[in-house]
């Protein structure tokens, strides 16, 4: 019993407790949502609030704006009202302004009328004083007919006739009387100007050798320049187009060639390989390359020098390059560069003492000659080469009928022609200025390698030994083996029919092949 009371004790205190625990979980409910409804109702109070703050700041905002636009408004206003016064008080000036100068536009056409009324009146009374003035002048003619006996065109032809006689007998009394006071004086101007001009360009004159000679440091020398079997100085002639003459004479190797530049391309690139030692037929070919390099830069810069010693100016570069080709062409021995600038400076003395075109006489002086400088190149006379080159550059007629008419093939137009002329003969003239047996040799070596470029595949060719041997090197592409002796046979017959040559010349055809690859 004592135990089922303890059991339901605990069962009732178990319940109870369950009961309890409900309670306080729906009262803890209750309290929750209480304090949800009173925290709601605080939110939507708040949010009141600040809808309503947001309102009334708005309408502030709003106020503010309105406020600001009318400002803003009414200063606009005010500016273009102040715009519209100022452009209308512009307006009114240019209107005042239009009527000023109408008013004096007016003024001034009344004045003219009234100076073309007074005009008229003028003109119109002397009309009639010279109406008045024929009246008296045919009155007197017709009281001198009468007087005379002769109508007006009678005595006109009369006095005319007699007029004419004598003046054609004056007439030629003075043309012969000026006729030889111009010719004895010209004669003695002439004298007077051209001893002046020899005087005054007093210049030595050394013949053109065909030979130079390079000296070396040792005998020794000589043996490494010719090389093994021959290889070094066959590729220096070879390349070159110059006879290289090793003889007994010590520490020296002569240079031989009719061309200049040539010889001076072989004396450059020879006096490099003797400092360098290095001689070999790469190295050969490698120093003939920089010395044409340096030979071109020479030419160039002799033009110029020509130019500035003559005082010639704005002259085309292509024409102060051929100028200083002309350092390397002779004419009869004498070098035509110092040829060309000694006729310039005569023709240029001349033209001062006549008054005439001083500037003119020494350019047509300078390139008088230009086509020397291209005549183994292209065909035709100097003169005609000359003429087509300034035409090409642009020079001026009477620079180009100075250069045309120089050695008397056209007529001289100008007084600059004529000077010309006479500069050239006097330079050319002098004592031991020109060589006629040296010209002679240089154009027999020239047609001789005209001859042989004239066949097609020939790349090179060189007249050496004094003209007794030519060197012709072929295109390997287009020559072959067994072409080389027609071709060689070919050039062997032109020479014979067309060039005069003492002797017999040796015709020497090379063809090389090369193949050059460069490992990277």
């Amino acid at each position: 019993m004592g135990t089922v009371s303890v059991l339901i004790y605990v069962i009732t205190a178990v319940v109870a407790l369950l009961v309890g625990a409900v309670v306080a979980f729906f009262l803890g409910i209750a309290y929750r949502r209480k304090v949800a409804e009173a925290e709601l109702g605080s939110a939507e109070e708040e949010a009141k609030r600040i809808l309503s703050d947001a309102i009334k700041a708005a309408e502030s905002k709003k106020k503010e704006a309105l406020v600001e636009a009318k400002d803003e408004i009414y200063k606009m206003r005010q500016e273009a009202e102040k715009d519209v016064k100022e452009r209308r008080s512009e307006v009114q000036r240019q209107e005042r302004r239009l009527v000023q100068k109408e008013e004096s536009l007016d003024r001034k056409i009344e004045n003219q009328e009234k100076k073309e009324e007074v005009l008229q009146a003028k003109i119109k009374d002397a009309d009639e004083k010279l109406l008045e003035a024929e009246e008296v002048k045919k009155r007197q003619f017709e009281m001198l007919e009468r007087i005379s006996g002769l109508t007006t065109e009678q005595a006109k032809e009369y006095l005319l006739s007699n007029l004419e006689n004598d003046l054609v007998h004056e007439k030629a009394l003075k043309i012969s009387q000026y006729e030889a006071q111009l010719k004895d004086e010209a004669d003695t101007k002439a004298r007077e100007l051209i001893t002046m001009a020899i005087q005054r360009c007093a210049a030595d004159h050394v013949a053109e050798a065909t030979v130079s000679v390079v000296p070396l440091p040792n005998d020794e020398m000589k043996g490494r320049i010719i090389g093994r079997e021959g290889r070094n100085i066959r590729t220096l002639e070879t390349l070159t187009g110059v006879d290289l003459i090793i003889d007994d004479t010590p520490e020296a190797i002569t240079l031989s060639s009719y061309d200049p530049v040539r010889r001076e391309v072989a004396r450059i690139a020879l006096e490099r390989l003797i400092q360098d030692g290095r001689i070999h037929p790469a190295r050969i070919e490698e120093m003939v390359e920089k010395a044409q390099r340096e030979v071109d830069v020479k030419i160039k810069q002799d033009g110029e020098r020509a130019v500035m010693d003559t005082g010639v100016h704005a002259m085309h570069p292509e024409l102060i390059k051929l100028l200083g080709r002309m350092r390397y062409r002779t004419s009869y021995g004498q070098n035509v560069l110092d040829h060309s600038i000694e006729v310039s400076h005569l023709a240029g003395m001349m033209a001062a003492e006549l008054g005439a075109d001083v500037n003119q006489a020494k350019r047509a002086g300078l390139i008088h000659d230009i086509g020397k400088a291209l005549t183994h190149e292209i065909e035709g006379s100097h003169v005609d080469i000359g003429v087509d080159v300034a035409k090409k550059y642009k020079e001026n007629d009477i620079i180009i009928n100075a250069i045309h008419a120089h050695h008397g093939d056209v007529e001289p137009k100008t007084i600059v022609a004529c000077l010309v002329q006479a500069a050239d003969a006097i330079s050319a003239a002098r004592p031991g200025a020109r060589r006629e047996n040296l010209e002679n040799y240089i154009k027999r070596l020239e047609r001789l390698e005209e001859i042989a470029t004239s066949f097609e595949g020939v790349d090179k060719c060189f007249a050496i030994q004094a003209g007794r041997e030519i060197r012709i090197i072929v295109k390997p592409d287009v020559i072959s083996d067994d072409q080389m002796t027609l071709v060689a046979r070919d050039i062997v017959k032109k020479i014979e029919a067309e060039l005069d040559y003492p002797g017999q010349i040796k015709v020497h055809v090379v063809r090389e092949s090369r193949a050059i690859e460069y490992a990277k």
